[in-house]
């Protein structure tokens, strides 16, 4: 009999529900078929079974600047936290629980993160705290991110509490489109940005990791507003099917070189990078398509551009294009991004150009180690030394290889 097991009466495996257990269970059980309004309310409930009160749930906003609280009945009434200089931040960038002791008790600040993709934060104040709760509470918050994220395929509920600003319907498109900001697992990490957030266009990206393979592809369509969101629509879109159907590179900028010419003439075009990475041997392979050369970081600084042969722009009708390839040591990052990153102007008038880029990328690579920080700290530093100002799309992606352990 093993340790988790007791013996029943009649000499049988005792199969009661425990109390955490039973707690989660409630969880699952109950939030399975609630509609998505009711959901907060259900963790408050099971959280205060616990002995825990003042419980709220905060969801990271659309530029990731704040984390703003759900409203419902049992949940903790209070103010968007900034994600900078807050404990809740703290614990959002960090991905990890903080704990602030209070003269009634404990604060405790919990990641809600679904693969690697920081839904937003549970807090909640208890009398006090040990690792019985640590554990529940942990698996609390990776069960109520999991339900966050399924749920809000069919709301708009956390749409409406994570927007602070109006959203164009170019960029509304282009959200729609996008995976999750972030993918976390023991081989391979993955973080993105977006700016301007609540007006980009015409840049996005698409992953998949299949296998022992990930997949990802960089796209900036021409053009500005709804022209350039249904572009990059098509292109993503046709980048997908291609994938889908296990073609190789070349194949698939010929599938979507195909796609966007014959939707929108051969005046119109998108460059493009798309990638492979055997994230069981660390085995990089890609073809760039008129898109800005990626960056290798390595040793947290930038150690190289990889550059290579590029055929013409998606749409273009380009020659097929020769594919580059990399052998990664482990911790190795690829940062691909779009030119509205280094044609900005910065404060002094100056094209921003990748020389700034790079020096940027170093100082914050020895600051903050963990991929989903850099990637938000790069986009707000990068915005911030432009003076502010995107006036065009101006896109991020950061790919780590952990290795093959």
């Amino acid at each position: 009999m093993t340790g988790g097991e007791r013996q029943g009466s009649g000499g049988g495996t005792d199969r009661s529900e425990g109390f955490s257990e039973e707690l989660l269970g409630a969880l699952l059980d109950r939030g399975h078929e609630l509609p998505p309004h009711l959901l907060g309310p259900l963790v408050a409930q099971q959280v205060c079974r616990l002995g825990g009160r003042e419980t709220s749930v905060f969801l990271q906003d659309y530029g990731q600047v704040w984390l703003v609280p759900l409203v419902g009945d049992g949940l903790a009434a209070g103010e968007p936290q900034p994600i900078d200089g807050s404990d809740a931040g703290r614990a959002f960038q960090e991905a990890h629980p903080v704990e602030v002791p209070q003269a009634n008790g404990v604060r405790v600040y919990l990641p809600l993160l679904d693969g690697g993709d920081q839904v937003g934060i549970l807090a909640v104040t208890l009398d006090g705290i040990d690792d019985d709760d640590r554990r529940l509470l942990r698996r609390i918050a990776a069960l109520v991110a999991d339900m966050l994220v399924t749920k809000h395929g069919y709301t708009d509920l956390f749409f409406r509490v994570r927007r602070r600003e109006p959203m164009s319907v170019a960029a509304e498109i282009q959200w729609s489109l996008l995976p999750p900001l972030a993918m976390s697992t023991p081989r391979v990490m993955l973080a993105g940005m977006l700016e301007p957030t609540y007006d980009v266009a015409g840049d996005s990206f698409d992953y998949a990791l299949n296998g022992d393979v990930l997949h990802v592809a960089m796209i900036d369509a021409m053009g500005h507003g709804l022209d350039a969101a249904t572009m990059a629509t098509v292109a993503i879109g046709a980048y997908r099917h291609a994938r889908r159907i296990s073609v190789g590179l070349a194949e698939i900028y010929a599938f979507m070189d195909r796609a966007v010419a014959e939707q929108f003439g051969p005046d119109h075009f998108v460059t493009a990078q798309m990638m492979r990475l055997d994230t069981a041997t660390g085995r990089l392979q890609w073809v760039n398509a008129g898109h800005p050369a990626p960056l290798l970081i390595r040793g947290h600084r930038v150690v190289r551009r990889l550059r290579g042969p590029t055929t013409l722009p998606v749409g273009f009708g380009g020659h097929e294009p020769r594919i580059s390839e990399l052998a990664l040591d482990p911790g190795d990052r690829i940062m691909c991004f779009t030119d509205g990153l280094i044609e900005e102007r910065d404060v002094g008038g100056e094209e921003f150009g990748e020389e700034q880029l790079i020096g940027w990328v170093d100082r914050i690579e020895r600051t903050t180690y963990e991929i989903r920080a850099v990637a938000r700290s790069l986009s707000h530093t990068l915005k911030r030394a432009r003076g502010g100002i995107t006036t065009d799309d101006a896109t991020l992606l950061l790919i780590e290889w952990r290795g093959a352990g």
